[in-house]
């Protein structure tokens, strides 16, 4: 149960693996996943190690399952994942998955290969049908208007370069030429003013959009495109217009000249297309039969090529003995999974075949080990948010067991409104009691995956706002009349009946409650604020006030909280020095001043009735005048008997506690440094017995003078300053409260206003507005800033009261976070 509050206790060992058990043990070990390598090879290049060659190896086979991969969904065929883990393969199966993949890579490529080609080949078979359908309406349209021309001589020049060639010849003895081709759609204006500007204007284009789009073979896009046929005269031009075709990337076809010999083309063409389309359509079923087996079992193949690789990884970080039959390795593992361990080795061994017994050896070491906290799917949550900050020191307190509660009480002080902490439970909600469905689903969204994470902190985080928007009595800006008031409703100042008058309940604006008459209830309100407050004129005032002294009352019971952890670190780790001159200076300091004023609180809300309430002197007052020794102000009276003595007693005591902290801690060291050293060395006949310790010759008195007077002006400055930051629970609480009520009355006051049927549709669009604003605004925005003030406010006025956070993280050596992408290594 210890290792809840603290990291795990960890060894160094060293393992003995012989050469032909080595790769089982080392999977079973990244199976198990509890012991972390390290490099015993830093200064070897790692091309230079024993297993390289077969880390190559292993990359090529991943490197062929991606380009499968990729084909396949490229085809829009899903990949089949039965979570299915399987075992490791030997290392002699390496030669058959290459194959297989090798295999497997050829023949898709082969294919790919000739779908290409038959695809190319079917695109240009295609183009030059719409070449030659094109044309012939062009040559249709052309000879149309050439003889409704005829009756007028003037236009039979202009209209002749349209006729085909052998109608021309017989009206113009002048030859004209034209090519024919096809060229994407968006170039055709810049087609167009480049072949009028390079032949100025001696050409004559005509072209037509293809309405369907057509397939790139290379890229497999969906490409528009246009065919174009160019009239010229003379090889001059014909020599432009090709140069500008060819530029543009446009295709020429072959068109022949007569009608005839274009009709038998184009007969050839469409024979020609159905049997491309046969061949495609058969070559098209086999890829994807092809296919369609690889998605069956490529996730068990990355599974174990990855596997692999991280095995051999591992092996590179080994050291080979001379007579190259035992690997030796250092791993880092914690005390309580030593079993687990050597179970786990035996049976690798036992796997490989081998008869010799691999061997765990514990090491004493002087360094200093990673830091590991076991989590759950509850916890990790908050052991993350701590880790945030830093790593903790091996073995000190870990936070994240305190947090769980903390952190969400924190954020719900600021976010305290029934209804918001309601729909936040139930969204977290639905994603606890459908965890498992949505881990099947895998969704890579960044953002969902960072929220679905976090869902037991939010779980808690409504719960805890329910809680709190209870204490408050708000719930959308609303309070709750569940036991009525406890205020009284005679007023002040009473007519002879006893009630508000008419004439007063007319002519007066505000009606003041009687707070000394005793209504409902003798004594507190049972459970909350009474409800009377959300219609009171001075809410706000009452309010903050409430607010205001509880913030102050939270920070300084957590922060003495984490002062009292802090001795549990002294304790473990036996450094009393550290007690007497660290943590007992310091809860006294915290304690005299603002433990003090927390009492004072307490004492002032129980000694004043509702009757004296007005004579009660200002805390804040009280407590500036506790420093500067004023305690002759007529403005502010004490609150008790003996007031001025006792005050001043504390300030003494807490100045006295900074010079403990400040100067005699740093002089008690050197004393110590100095006796150690005296007595780790004595002279016999000027022969020294022994050195002094790296440790202690590393001791500069200079250093721990600066350290622990930075140390404690930060302490001493902290308090103040850290109480000061625990008023953010006050300011974020009374924001969220006015912004909900702006948001009531601004938007959904508006819809209740109504009472005719249309105000029941103005009031649906009306709450719609209300509840995306609420989700938005309120649940997100506002959501997201009180969670991190609460990450501040653990992260600085907490955790740095006992927890150091300089220790590095325990990374296993484990198969599954390879696989799930956590370590690239």
């Amino acid at each position: 149960m210890g290792e809840l509050f603290r990291s795990e206790e960890m060894t160094l060992a060293q393992l003995f693996l012989q050469s032909e058990a080595a790769y089982c043990c080392v999977s079973e070990l990244g199976e198990l996943g509890m012991v972390q390598f390290r490099d015993l090879n830093p200064d070897v290049n790692v091309f230079q190690r024993k297993f390289v060659n077969e880390v190559r190896r292993c990359e090529e086979m991943d490197r062929k399952l991606r380009f499968v991969e990729k084909e396949i969904k490229r085809a829009n065929i899903p990949i089949v994942d039965t979570g299915e883990n399987p075992e490791v393969p030997f290392p002699r199966d390496m030669i058959d998955l290459e194959a297989t993949f090798e295999k497997l890579e050829n023949e898709l490529k082969e294919i790919n290969t000739n779908q290409e080609a038959l695809k190319k080949n079917f695109l240009e078979l295609t183009e030059l049908k719409h070449i030659l359908r094109r044309t012939q309406q062009f040559f249709d349209e052309a000879q149309f208007h050439h003889h409704q021309q005829m009756e007028d001589p003037h236009l039979l020049e202009e209209s002749s370069i349209l006729l085909d060639p052998n109608e021309v010849g017989r009206v113009a003895p002048l030859r004209i030429g034209f090519v024919a081709g096809v060229i994407g759609r968006e170039r055709i204006p810049t087609f167009e003013r480049m072949l009028w500007r390079v032949c100025r204007g001696n050409v004559f284009l005509r072209q037509a959009d293809i309405e369907d789009p057509l397939e790139d073979p290379t890229s497999g896009d969906q490409v528009h495109k246009s065919v174009f046929i160019i009239f010229f005269q003379g090889d001059q031009l014909k020599n432009r217009v090709k140069k500008i075709c060819e530029g543009f990337r446009a295709s020429l076809y072959p068109c022949p000249d007569t009608p005839q010999e274009r009709r038998d083309m184009a007969a050839g063409v469409n024979t020609r297309i159905d049997d491309l389309q046969m061949v495609l359509n058969q070559t098209e079923d086999h890829r994807q039969r092809v296919l369609q087996a690889a998605a069956k079992n490529v996730r068990v193949w990355f599974i174990k090529v990855r596997k692999m690789k991280a095995i051999y990884h591992t092996l590179n970080l080994c050291n080979i003995d001379v007579t190259q039959k035992c690997l030796i390795a250092e791993v880092w593992c914690p005390v309580s999974d030593m079993d687990s361990i050597q179970f786990a080795l035996r049976r690798g061994t036992e796997r490989s075949g081998s008869t010799v017994p691999s061997i765990l050896n514990r090491m004493q070491t002087k360094q200093t080990p990673p830091t590991y906290n076991k989590t759950n799917k509850f916890t990790s949550g908050f052991q993350n948010i701590v880790d945030a900050y830093g790593i903790g020191t091996y073995r000190e307190m870990n936070p994240a067991p305190y947090t769980i509660i903390t952190f969400p009480f924190l954020f719900a002080v600021m976010f305290g409104d029934l209804g918001h902490g309601l729909l936040m439970t139930c969204a977290a909600l639905y994603l606890v009691l459908r965890e498992s469905r949505l881990l099947a689903q895998k969704n890579d969204n960044e953002m969902f995956s960072m929220v679905f994470s976090g869902r037991y902190i939010i779980l808690l985080m409504g719960i805890f706002s329910v809680y709190t928007g209870i204490i408050y009595n708000d719930c959308f800006s609303k309070s709750l009349n569940v036991f009525g008031s406890g205020w009284s409703v005679r007023p002040m100042f009473r007519s002879g009946e006893g009630n508000w008058s008419e004439g007063l309940l007319n002519t007066t604006r505000f009606l003041q409650l009687d707070p000394a008459v005793k209504g409902v209830f003798s004594g507190p309100y049972p459970l909350g604020i009474d409800p009377i407050w959300n219609l009171a004129n001075n809410k706000l005032t009452f309010l903050n006030s409430f607010k205001m002294k509880m913030s102050v009352i939270l920070g300084v019971v957590h922060m003495l909280f984490g002062v009292t952890l802090s001795l549990f670190n002294h304790l473990y780790f036996k450094k009393s020095l550290n007690i007497f001159l660290g943590f007992i200076p310091e809860i006294v300091f915290m304690s005299s001043l603002f433990g003090y004023l927390v009492l004072l609180v307490f004492y002032k809300w129980g000694a004043y009735s509702a009757a004296t309430s007005k004579d009660a002197p200002s805390l804040l007052i009280a407590f500036i005048n506790m420093f500067l020794f004023n305690y002759s102000d007529p403005t502010n009276k004490p609150l008790y008997k003996g007031q001025v003595a006792i005050q001043c007693l504390l300030v003494v005591i807490a100045l006295a506690c900074v010079p403990c902290m400040l100067i005699v801690k740093p002089l008690l060291l050197r004393r110590q440094h100095l006796w150690k050293k005296r007595l780790g060395t004595q002279n016999f006949g000027g022969i020294r017995l022994s050195e002094p310790s790296e440790e202690e010759e590393e001791f500069n008195f200079g250093d721990v003078a600066v350290h622990q007077a930075i140390h404690t002006i930060e302490y001493c400055l902290g308090c103040i300053s850290n109480t000061a930051s625990y008023l953010r629970l006050w300011a974020l609480s009374l924001a969220h409260a006015q912004l909900s009520e702006v948001l009531w009355s601004m938007v959904m006051h508006i819809g209740l206003s109504f009472r005719s049927f249309l105000g029941f549709i103005v009031l649906s669009f009306i709450f719609l507005a209300f509840a995306t604003m609420t989700v938005c605004i309120l649940l997100i925005m506002e959501g997201l800033s009180a969670f991190l003030h609460a990450l501040r406010l653990h992260w600085v006025e907490f955790q740095n009261k006992f927890y150091v956070g300089q220790g590095y993280k325990f990374l296993p050596f484990s198969f599954q976070s390879i696989l799930e992408g956590k370590f690239e290594d």
